[in-house]
């Protein structure tokens, strides 16, 4: 599936790296502790995540994660949209729960980490 994809269907506002929206992405992985984002195998992942701070880019980084979707409405800083850019790694706004994201991504063909 295509980040654009996922964008349309988690109703989300594309925040960064529009140049990566048509990258494929197959996994999602849902989680607030970045550490268990380090552990994961992260090829074509999207990150589903409530934690809206640098941490959160700083580790897709190092990850390798392509795509974060930020849920439960929470706000992205300019510093983070700066530096997923840098990076580019896309970043989502989405309103909904993490719980609802993941089954809509899911519903929609996206396939669990484990």
């Amino acid at each position: 599936m295509k980040i654009r994809e996922v964008a349309d269907i988690v109703q989300g506002v594309v925040l960064s790296a529009d140049d990566m929206l048509d990258h494929e992405v197959e996994f999602a992985f849902a989680s607030d502790l970045m550490s268990d984002v380090l552990t994961i195998p992260t090829e074509k992942l999207v990150l589903i995540t409530g934690l809206s701070n640098i941490q959160t880019v700083r580790t897709a980084e190092m990850a390798d994660v392509q795509c974060v979707v930020v849920v439960r409405n929470k706000k992205v800083t300019n510093e983070m949209v700066e530096l997923a850019n840098e990076n580019h790694i896309v970043i989502i706004e989405c309103s909904s729960s993490m719980f609802k994201t993941s089954g809509l991504l899911y519903q929609n063909g996206i396939k669990p980490i484990y």
